[in-house]
């Protein structure tokens, strides 16, 4: 109405106006900040070509492309951080991002800040692998390719991820053991193919489009940092032809032949010998050509530059690029290629048709990913932006992961869980109680917020909280009186212990299984003073030897969280208070201390010597005293199987093109995988999960099996897990599950010359304390 008054805005109406002002200034910033898309229909210089038009066929966009570069344009496109084509309007990329365990800024191709100030952090991988749920691995890879294209339209990150790390955990030492699934190769092959079909939008294999492009690393036989005065620079992996087959080849293989990966990095140490970036047996004969990968090879940062001035493998630089590229190599980390290969082409060391093939198989992944295909937002996916991170149910499956990857080792009584009426007042204590960092572990970027374990505990009762130690070093015992206090005047005590990234990181192997310092003396000495029952939390990504309060009384129960990611905390509590059943099995085996005196990190060998004085690795071969097995886990409820259904015998139907004589060998009758028609071979288990007690529960269904002999042959595995299951089941109900064993993957065995077999006769299959045999016959047309 005219002259009527404009009633003044309220504080908070002014407030929200500003939030508003300052988000859209943010996202102009944001937007601001990408760098010129390539093929932008409004340049002159790339309209009519054809390796921008989207309909037609992508190596064709490709090889038109790499024919209108010339050989130094070229040379410049070799590095992770490829230069511009400012004439062909290419601007330069940034190839190296990294996605753990969430979009992470360790790479230069991904920053965090304006409207993007972190990402969700989900657990460390070793905790996440411990829920052995098949889902919830690709669920994540699902949420983390999210957020990543959504850092990409806000021109904050890229599209080409290098993770995951599906090394096989050899080693209890290895610092870079939390990174990975764990010591089972099928574990870990299935981690990789889910993750990655998660990241990757689960469409891209065979040449179809990519949400973003993962990476499966570090190939091969890479599971040594430094120790004893080793590095991974110098390192010359010493691997039987058996164990590559049998152990190291199975995750990657499984990762490109299942997950469809867009890429594979090569390793820094030498196999046999030979530097795994410049092995054209491990890479042109292998990834690309028995496993078929339909992408690019890139090597670990600067591992062409460490095979020439560290490994003394090549005699110039020129000659290591030359040895590179032949072998298969696509990309480089780092600027070695970028450097040298224009003078390894002059100097005929290196034909420029080669540098093409290379640039064919990194511009195939780029046009799949669309970054040739015009205006971003336009595309698939482009409409996620900063509403896309971070979300509420991105923080509630970062919850959930770290829930079911929390494993229940012991629990006296029980003891667990806690009563927030009986157990009013609770004693937190030790230097992972109220950390933050420290549960996201390495590789990870800047978390959307923590809960740490004192915060979570808090919200379920009072708290009475002591550090105990000043760090996971545990140097000096000049903080234990105050914890010692608060566990006697507590009605329960909570211990929260272990490791972090000063003992376990990339370039620092473990030297001892055992918890650092004297943080066993504080947990024995709070334990003893302890009122109520006290509990046991673990933070590491390792194995601890913890046989001291395995077999204590004093300590009533123990949980294992790894780094359990910025919700660890409100998840430990959670399973401290019984809101959470615990379902989460080790990915690992947890040795004793004295297991490290007989086994060097830099002896390769799986299996044991016949004089035991190498006992041998993984709980496929190792038959000796352990802390903890291999899938232990407890539940706050009693699971029993039933099998249902599972044949007494299975044919395996044999290549009538074989002559028969040729069709198996001495050793068990057993048959060469490649004599027999593997395509459908299966055998099917179906197995009845009854809940027994008071509580809904989470149950993982481990399959086992058992070649026939009880693996004693010295070239069979003593047993090896062949399938497994996560399911959910109410208290006092029954769910059935079906597992599919495939004969020719997982009941073959590899024998010394590095041949896969399937033994005939009995196998044993060991379903928790349940136990069914399987006749293996051949079949003969």
């Amino acid at each position: 109405m005219t002259g009527a008054a404009v009633p003044a805005a309220s504080p908070a109406a002014a407030a929200a106006t500003l939030a508003l002002l300052l988000l859209l200034l943010l996202i102009i910033m944001s937007s601001d900040a990408r760098e010129p898309f390539a093929c932008d229909p409004k340049d002159e210089r790339t309209r009519g070509f054809p390796f921008c038009r989207a309909s037609t066929p992508i190596p064709e966009r490709a090889r038109d492309l790499v024919g209108r570069l010339t050989l130094r344009e070229k040379v410049k496109l070799l590095a992770n951080d490829a230069g511009a084509v400012p004439r062909l309007g290419i601007g330069g990329y940034e190839w190296w991002s990294e996605a753990l365990h969430g979009v992470s800024n360790v790479g230069p191709g991904t920053r965090f800040g304006g409207v993007f100030p972190g990402a969700t952090s989900f657990p460390q991988v070793i905790t996440t692998a411990a829920s052995f749920n098949a889902s919830l691995w690709e669920a994540i890879g699902q949420v983390v390719s999210d957020e990543a294209r959504a850092m990409y339209n806000g021109g904050m990150g890229g599209l080409t991820y290098w993770s995951p790390n599906i090394n096989v955990l050899r080693d209890p030492r290895w610092g870079r053991g939390q990174e990975t699934p764990g010591e089972d190769p099928l574990v870990v092959g299935r981690y990789a193919a889910r993750y990655v079909r998660g990241l990757q939008g689960g469409g891209g294999g065979d040449g179809g489009r990519l949400k973003v492009a993962a990476c499966c690393k570090h190939f091969t036989a890479y599971d040594l940092d430094n120790w004893n005065g080793v590095d991974r620079f110098h390192f010359n992996a010493r691997v039987s032809k058996q164990d590559m087959e049998d152990t190291f080849a199975v995750p990657f293989r499984m990762c490109v032949m299942e997950g469809k990966v867009a890429s594979v990095m090569c390793s820094y140490n030498q196999v046999n010998g030979v530097p795994a970036c410049a092995n054209p047996n491990l890479l042109k004969k292998t990834v690309r050509g028995a496993w078929r990968l339909d992408g690019y090879v890139v090597s670990d940062c600067d591992s062409v530059g460490v095979f020439y001035d560290k490994q003394h493998y090549a005699s110039t630089p020129q000659q290591a690029v030359a040895d590179a590229i032949k072998a298969g190599l696509d990309l480089d980390c780092g600027p070695f290629l970028a450097m040298h290969t224009e003078e390894a082409v002059s100097g005929g060391l290196l034909n420029e048709a080669e540098v093409d093939g290379a640039l064919l198989n990194t511009l195939t992944v780029q046009m799949r990913l669309g970054m040739f295909d015009g205006e971003p937002s336009a595309q698939p996916h482009g409409s996620l932006g900063p509403k896309d991170v971070c979300t509420p149910a991105h923080r509630e499956l970062a919850l959930e992961a770290a829930r079911q990857g929390i494993v229940l080792l012991k629990n006296r009584g029980p003891s667990l869980p806690l009563s927030p009426r009986r157990h009013r007042t609770v004693a937190v204590i030790g230097p992972n109680s109220d950390v933050t960092v420290t549960m996201i572990g390495n590789y990870a970027g800047v978390a959307c917020g923590y809960t740490t374990p004192l915060q979570g505990i808090s919200k379920y009762t009072k708290t009475i909280h002591q550090q105990g130690c000043a760090d996971v070093a545990c140097r000096d015992d000049k903080l234990f009186g105050g914890a010692v206090e608060a566990a006697r005047g507590a009605d329960a005590t909570v211990l929260v212990m272990g490791l972090d990234q000063s003992i376990e990181a990339e370039f620092k192997d473990r030297d001892s299984l055992l918890l650092p310092g004297r943080q066993q003396e504080l947990v024995s000495k709070v334990a003893a003073a302890s009122k109520g029952p006290t509990v046991l939390v673990l933070m590491s990504g390792g194995p601890v030897d913890i046989s001291f309060a395995k077999d204590v009384p004093r300590v009533a129960a123990i949980l294992w969280a790894g780094y359990p990611g910025q919700a660890g905390g409100a998840a430990i509590a959670d399973v401290l208070f019984g809101a959470t059943n615990p379902g989460g099995k080790l990915p690992m085996t947890w040795y004793p201390q004295d297991y490290l005196a007989s086994v060097p990190m830099t002896v390769m060998d799986m299996r044991p010597t016949r004089s035991n004085l190498y006992p041998g690795r993984t709980y496929r071969f190792y038959r000796g005293q352990v802390v903890y097995p291999f899938g232990h886990g407890l539940s706050y409820t009693r699971f029993i199987h039933t099998i249902a259904v599972a044949p007494a015998a299975v044919s395996v139907p044999l290549d009538g093109r074989r002559r028969p004589a040729n069709a198996t060998t001495a050793p068990s009758g057993a048959v060469r995988v490649t004599h027999a028609r593997c395509a459908g071979l299966s055998l099917g288990v179906q197995l009845d999960v009854r809940n027994a007690g008071a509580r809904d529960g989470a149950h993982a269904v481990l399959v086992y099996s058992t070649p026939p002999g009880g693996g004693g042959a010295h070239w069979a595995p003593r047993k090896q897990l062949v399938g497994f299951q996560k399911v959910r089941v109410a208290a006092g109900a029954r769910e059935r599950v079906r597992i599919n064993i495939h004969v020719c993957k997982y009941l073959s065995v590899v024998d010394r010359a590095g041949v896969r077999r399937i033994p005939m006769g009995e196998h044993r299959l060991h379903i928790g304390d349940v136990k069914h045999s399987v006749s293996l016959q051949a079949e003969r047309n």
